[in-house]
């Protein structure tokens, strides 16, 4: 069977700066695939080179068998590309807006029509099509943003961090539609940073972080593979990196505690993995107290995709947001100095 995406050590620098290093994945046809992974890791810029946005520095890429770099236009007649950021035209109505993009992409008046009827009932839009854009909220642009990537029906639908900005409401709508698409054939690539958006619609998924792919599988599997059940253990509200260690010296000792991960972001906390049995938090407190610490907070909970994140890069996926977030926040306040 032809991927229908096939992405293939795919290399993308900015200037000297990588922000894809040879990224691998397929994306099977009628699949939803999702790109996870924070702010900068590298999502948006792969997602790109797959829409012909952006040229690749090395790699293949491929969509229904069609090179990106040999044949973009054949690619471009395959997919459907709705952006992070949603660029609508103020002042038309939102039927009007679907109208110029059935233009644009040659769809015959009478079909176009048709197409456009359908998706505005799809995504209930029926009591907004006659206003102007301007007065949409977020969700609604969305809602906009998403038919106007399906009008001409396209094999692979390519979303860009679909659910930011969306409230419960609108997000749900969403996810409901992209599932009736998926019954109905159509492949779907998600890129997002919302763990539960990729674990409640992703049939398999690659993890991504600094420009590498450092997980991949279904949800489920990805879970399983790190095991047990979670805690997260503090000593205090900020313990030192000698105090973690030592906690988790003398917490190696309890047999059914298979692993334990320092998280300096978070006041260097311990992640503990452990197999559920009785007493195993009486134990812990014991063991702990013998070491002459005590416990300033702990929960419990099952494995999660963070957790696959933490294990594999020693924070969570919120840490990684926040110092990226950091990074950026310099770097502009550095350019402003500077002017």
């Amino acid at each position: 069977m032809v991927p229908a995406v096939l992405v293939d050590k795919l290399q993308k620098n900015y200037g000297s700066v990588p922000a894809v290093k040879e990224i691998s994945f397929k994306v099977q046809p009628g699949e939803i695939f999702g790109l996870l992974g924070p702010n900068g890791a590298g999502k948006t810029t792969t997602i790109r080179c797959i829409c012909t946005l952006a040229k690749p520095d090395g790699g293949n890429l491929e969509v229904c068998g069609i090179s990106v770099l040999d044949n973009p236009k054949g690619v471009r007649r395959q997919i459907g590309y709705v952006a992070q950021e949603v660029a609508l035209d103020k002042i038309l109505t939102g039927r009007e807006l679907l109208e110029l993009q059935a233009n644009l992409y040659h769809i015959p008046s009478t079909q176009g029509k048709q197409r456009i009827t359908e998706l505005i009932e799809l995504l209930g839009l029926v009591k907004y099509a006659e206003q102007k854009t301007g007065t949409y909220s977020g969700g609604l642009r969305r809602r906009l943003d998403l038919a106007a990537g399906l009008l001409h029906q396209p094999q692979v639908l390519i979303l860009d961090e679909p659910s930011v900005g969306l409230d419960i409401e609108s997000r749900q709508v969403v996810w409901d539609f992209l599932r009736q698409l998926q019954a109905q054939g159509t492949t779907i690539l998600i890129s997002s940073h919302y763990l539960e958006e990729i674990d409640a619609l992703c049939d398999r998924l690659i993890i991504i972080d600094q420009g590498k792919v450092i997980a991949q599988g279904t949800p489920n599997e990805l879970k399983e593979q790190i095991g047990g059940d979670r805690l997260t253990l503090r000593l205090k509200e900020f313990a030192t990196v000698e105090e973690a260690e030592q906690a988790t010296q003398a917490l190696k000792t309890l047999p059914f505690i298979q692993e334990i991960i320092t998280n300096q972001a978070q006041g260097n906390s311990l992640n503990l993995v452990v197999t559920p049995e009785p007493n195993s938090l009486t134990q812990i407190e014991k063991t702990l107290a013998e070491a002459n610490f005590s416990i300033f907070s702990m929960t419990q909970s099952r494995p999660s995709l963070d957790d696959v994140y933490l294990a594999a890069t020693g924070k969570t996926l919120m840490d990684a947001e926040l110092a990226a977030r950091g990074t950026r926040d310099l770097k502009s306040e550095q350019k402003q100095q500077m002017k």
